[in-house]
C-alpha cells in the first residue's frame, strides 16, 4: 500500500502523515476521503481498499460519521441499503 496522497493532507491535520498506517487508520482514511476527496483521491481510495471494505464501512459508520448528501451519494454508488 502506498501512503496517503499529499493533497489529502489538509484533512488529516492532527496526524503526522508519515506515521499513518493505512490498515490501522483505514476507518478514518475512508471517512475523510469519501467526504472530502476529489476524483483522483477517490480513485486512490479504491485502489487501496476493496469495494466490499468501503461498503462495510458505510454500513457500520456512515450514518454517524458521514454527513448528507455524502452518505446518500455513496450508498447509491456502492449499492448499500440504509
Amino acid at each position: 500500500m502506498s501512503s496517503i496522497p499529499v493533497t489529502l493532507a489538509p484533512f488529516f491535520q492532527e496526524y503526522d502523515l508519515a506515521q499513518i498506517n493505512l490498515q490501522r487508520h483505514a476507518d478514518t482514511i475512508i471517512e475523510r476521503t469519501l467526504q472530502f476527496g476529489n476524483r483522483a483521491e477517490i480513485h486512490w481510495l479504491f485502489t487501496q481498499y476493496s469495494r466490499p471494505q468501503i461498503a462495510a464501512w458505510l454500513t457500520r459508520y456512515a450514518p454517524e460519521r458521514l454527513p448528507e448528501p455524502h452518505n446518500t451519494f455513496w450508498r447509491i454508488i456502492l449499492e448499500v441499503n440504509a
